[in-house]
């Protein structure tokens, strides 16, 4: 059953902009209950815009937004109060994230406050138990955000973020400024809640490693556009973009790192096209149809969809 039902959903940040200056462009996109479903792509490719649209922290220029069979496009703040408690974000910019007047206390409870009528020692409770379940422990309820460091405020987000047990998380960047062996910790965290209360993550990402660890299925996205989902990372991806973003990983092992090679055309005008396909500036395989028509994404078989003439061909 799917939780979320994407169709058609544009965002533009000019009014005046022309028919292809989106930061998000015609996504079609189902998110499955229970499934933790990856979003990777470069900086500015629509990953946190996306994200904040299903949360209605954004609002779509164009397209339905559907969450648990209802139709939340056009929801007012009233409207999505009832909610709200059942959708919730780890923000990437923990240094933004939080009031600088607030101590951890006073972050962790907030969403309680909101949503929660429950007697003040419960709540207590449960802030000092999601504390210890992300890494900490009760000594930093007294502090404040600049008394901790990146890693710290990471995870009083991340407790914030789950202390309502919601049914929907948005992780954007959840485990960027964290420790190899605290990340590990806090990927295992997210799975075993998961398991537990049956959460649905769309876990946004640049760690191609935590994507493989975590999620489910994986979407590409490339200037605004799905360019290819995926069922995992390690698939025989076939779209040029992705193969070439998976080729940037860094191997731990040097031994077992290949000579660089040319995947796609650096320094390229990364405007988006007219016209035709969003990465025709950069990709080596350009044909004529990519500079007219724009690929459609289509199912390649099972969970594999991609968006490309030339494997369309193939």
């Amino acid at each position: 059953m799917n939780l979320y039902e994407i169709k058609g959903v544009y965002k533009s940040y000019n009014n005046k902009a022309k028919s292809r200056v989106y930061a998000v462009y015609n996504i079609d996109l189902t998110i499955k209950k229970g499934e933790v479903l990856g979003i990777v792509g470069e900086s500015g490719c629509g990953k946190s815009t996306l994200g904040k649209m299903l949360l209605k922290l954004e609002q779509p220029t164009q397209g339905r937004i559907i969450f648990n069979q209802q139709d939340i496009t056009d929801y007012s703040f009233k409207q999505m109060r009832k909610i709200r408690s059942g959708m919730q974000m780890i923000f990437q910019g923990t240094a933004n994230a939080f009031n600088p007047y607030f101590t951890v206390e006073q972050i962790i409870s907030e969403p309680l406050n909101n949503y929660s009528r429950e007697a003040k020692e419960l709540k207590e409770k449960k802030i000092v138990e999601m504390l210890e379940r992300v890494g900490l422990n009760k000594t930093y309820l007294t502090r404040y955000g600049q008394e901790m460091s990146g890693g710290q405020r990471q995870r009083v987000g991340i407790a914030r973020a789950l202390i309502l047990n919601p049914e929907f998380v948005v992780c954007d960047e959840a485990v960027s400024s964290i420790d190899y062996a605290l990340k590990n910790q806090i990927l295992q965290l997210l799975t075993d809640l998961k398991q537990q209360f049956g959460f649905t993550y769309l876990f946004i990402s640049h760690d191609l490693a935590s994507v493989n660890k975590i999620c489910d299925r994986v979407v590409v996205m490339y200037l605004g556009n799905i360019v290819e989902i995926i069922p995992h990372i390690n698939y025989q991806v076939q779209h040029p973009y992705t193969k070439a973003l998976l080729a940037a990983t860094l191997i731990p092992d040097p031994h077992q790192r290949e000579r660089k090679r040319v995947l796609f055309r650096e320094g390229e005008d990364l405007k988006i096209p007219k016209s035709g396909c969003v990465f025709q500036n950069r990709c080596l395989y350009t044909q004529s149809i990519c500079q007219t028509e724009q690929p459609a994404l289509m199912s390649k078989s099972g969970e594999h969809y991609i968006a490309c003439h030339l494997c369309h061909n193939y």
